[in-house]
């Protein structure tokens, strides 16, 4: 199926502007038509689900960019995308073990903060 740039703005849920913009960067080739206006296909859907989902995990456009240069070069390039995949899931490891630690943290405070309050309203009950 083809749908116009309207239209996969809205499937995406990209405004109009960050799909140029992405374009610009080369992250996407959308097809032209007869009249020269930008056409997606359902595999373009996928492969901007797909970009979102690495923006989300917070890997750079200039990465993405070069993931992207990489697919468009086919698969003699496979190998050098996984391992640029295996290296942001290293990252994304790390900052999950950040974040446990920081939970770790705040439970303890919530806790200590549980007993201070816990105690308060006792000593108050017992006056």
């Amino acid at each position: 199926m083809k749908y116009s740039i309207g239209e996969f703005s809205k499937l995406t849920n990209l405004g109009i502007h960050t799909l140029r913009y992405y374009e610009q960067e080369h992250l996407i080739t959308p097809e032209r038509d007869s009249g020269n206006r930008r056409c997606y296909t359902d595999q373009d859907i996928a492969w901007i689900d797909f970009i979102k989902r690495l923006k989300d995990t917070g890997m750079p456009i200039k990465e993405i960019r070069k993931y992207a240069e990489l697919r468009a070069e086919g698969d003699s390039t496979l190998s050098e995308r996984m391992e640029m995949l295996i290296s942001h899931r290293k990252v994304l490891n790390e900052q999950i073990k950040q974040l446990r630690e920081h939970m770790r943290k705040l439970d303890e405070k919530i806790d200590f903060y549980r007993r201070e309050n816990s105690e308060k309203i006792q000593l108050k009950l017992k006056k």
